[in-house]
């Protein structure tokens, strides 16, 4: 009896379908509480090759929800440990571990000759850089986020609408999971409908899951599905998200967040601007401005909340993405 042929009996997969998860090669950003759950699933359907992102360590708060981590990981890399990890669960999956920050500049190196990205990031900034990037290229994109109990998950880009299509702004009130909270076993329903959303496409299962979006909510027990299919691409996308080695002389780096938060600036340049001094702040005229913050949605209200005219020359920096 092979690994994988409670799988390949499928009549949906075959030997075929598995032949194609092993040809293909998946990057995923984030290896935190979606990535505990995802990672193992595509490892254990035998997709052939997973690149691993995620700059940040094991803590002892994350061990509620990412459970691919135990005790004696705390401290060591979060990409090297799921690699680890994946390899003792199937040694037949070639797997490589990506000990560094996801931005820009970093996404356009590690997207070359992948079939698949998988958005597992805490980050908002960086999961709408990474849709712009995909949508250019081509390359199907499963995005999903959670917090408390409740949550989505989507496919995007490749043949469907990319994450700005469907989300071209973001809501008013939301949180992270340090602030906000959330319940381990929504993070892993999401991120095993995000396993089986990556499966279906690289098997080419129809109904397609690009251009469709799953919502959670595990407070009121309540699943809703819709397809976005149709969704037009927004005609001014919004601010551009740049990452910290694409910052110049020609910009004017502005920290959202205070010395307790942050103690160093997002950047040597950066200046402090704090939510009460907004409302008089005005960018310099002829320069670009980038406003900094951890995961990007600050810096994104610090857009909306500037004259129509000032927005075309800003751009956002996430100086904690994953």
């Amino acid at each position: 009896m092979s690994r994988y042929s409670r799988q390949t009996v499928l009549p949906e997969v075959g030997p075929s379908g598995q032949a194609r998860l092993a040809r293909a090669r998946v990057l995923v950003i984030g290896a935190g509480g979606l990535g505990a759950t995802l990672l193992p699933q595509l490892a254990g359907a035998g997709v052939g090759k997973i690149d691993v992102v995620d700059a940040d360590t094991v803590s002892l708060s994350n061990l509620h929800r990412q459970t691919l981590f135990r005790m004696d990981h705390i401290g060591q890399p979060k990409a090297q440990v799921a690699c680890a990890e994946l390899r003792r669960l199937n040694p037949e999956v070639q797997v490589t571990p990506h000990i560094r920050r996801a931005d820009p500049p970093a996404l356009r190196d590690l997207l070359q000759g992948v079939d698949m990205t998988i958005d597992a990031a805490d980050s908002f900034a960086l999961s709408y850089a990474l849709s712009d990037l995909c949508l250019a290229r081509g390359i199907p994109m499963i995005s999903a986020s959670v917090l408390r109990r409740e949550g989505y998950v989507g496919g995007f880009c490749g043949t469907a609408p990319s994450l700005r299509a469907l989300f071209p702004d973001l809501p008013d009130t939301l949180g992270s999971c340090d602030t906000a909270g959330v319940m381990g076993p929504a993070v892993a329903m999401l991120g095993a409908l995000q396993a089986q959303m990556a499966l279906s496409v690289l098997l080419g299962h129809v109904p397609s899951a690009l251009g469709q979006l799953m919502r959670c909510d595990l407070a009121t027990w309540r699943v809703a599905s819709l397809r976005f299919d149709g969704a037009p691409e927004p005609a001014a996308p919004g601010p551009a998200i740049l990452g910290l080695s694409e910052i110049t002389e020609a910009h004017d780096v502005y920290d959202l967040r205070d010395e307790t938060e942050a103690p160093d600036p997002a950047h040597p340049k950066a200046q402090r601007l704090l939510p009460d001094e907004m409302p008089r702040f005005r960018p310099a005229p002829g320069r670009q401005t980038v406003f900094a913050c951890t995961s990007g949605l600050r810096a994104w209200r610090a857009v909306r909340a500037l004259p129509e005219t000032d927005q075309p020359a800003v751009a956002i920096l996430a100086a904690g993405a994953a």
